[in-house]
């Protein structure tokens, strides 16, 4: 069954309680959220004290999806303000093996994430140290672009490989999730779908979680 994480980024801030509030009671998993310095990508979005209010308005997993140039500058900051789960970029750290001991350190879940144009093979043989993947299906920094088709081989592929060497990481894809490819997605070998504006614009959120929860991945993985 797929997991559902709600990316706030794409929520009304002036209502963030009741945004919050309105995901849970729709059946969300957790909360990604979405930390951007308008350096690695063209935008910013918000830091650790946003975090750490969001901490306050939910008992949900906050996943943290770092799209900064020196995130582990930052992965204390993030940790105190309650995230569970710290993700960077093999793009900024072609190399993540010592940096997501930093993380590690600090008792909590670490992932890794590759942008749209960075090859899935650059990044399966550090899987075995993460428990997310996050796989971009639209090139990062804005909401609203469309889902990119070929990121459903990338992630055929590293669910084959996790499935062979590192079962115990969670493929997760960003960008472009919507109630129409979200099946397609999770047959691919997605866990976890992160949706934005997808979710926060829908008029029944609490259908379209159950029926993204409805969706199986394919049994016989190629």
């Amino acid at each position: 069954m797929a997991k559902i994480a709600p990316s706030v980024l794409g929520a009304d801030f002036s209502r963030l309680a009741e945004e919050i509030a309105d995901a849970e009671r729709a059946g969300a998993n957790m909360f990604h959220l979405d930390i951007m310095d308008g350096h690695f990508v063209p935008n910013i979005s918000f830091g650790p004290d946003i975090v750490r209010t969001i901490d306050k308005l939910t008992d949900k997993f906050l996943d943290v999806h770092l799209m900064l140039s020196q995130p582990e500058n930052h992965f204390e900051a993030f940790y105190k303000a309650g995230a569970g789960n710290i993700t960077f970029h093999i793009e900024v750290h072609p190399d993540p093996a010592e940096v997501v001991e930093k993380i590690r350190s600090m008792g909590i879940k670490a992932g890794i994430s590759l942008n749209p144009d960075t090859p899935v093979d650059k990044v399966l043989p550090y899987l075995e140290y993460f428990d997310f993947l996050l796989i971009m299906s639209v090139n990062p920094g804005f909401g609203g672009q469309e889902f990119i088709e070929s990121t459903l081989l990338k992630v055929a592929a590293a669910r084959k490989f996790i499935d062979a060497h590192s079962p115990y990481t969670q493929v997760q894809v960003d960008g472009g999730v919507d109630g129409n490819n979200a099946e397609r997605i999770v047959k691919a070998g997605a866990d976890i779908l992160v949706m934005g504006t997808s979710f926060f614009g829908s008029k029944d959120r609490k259908r379209l979680v159950q029926k993204v929860k409805s969706f199986e991945q394919t049994s016989d993985k190629q």
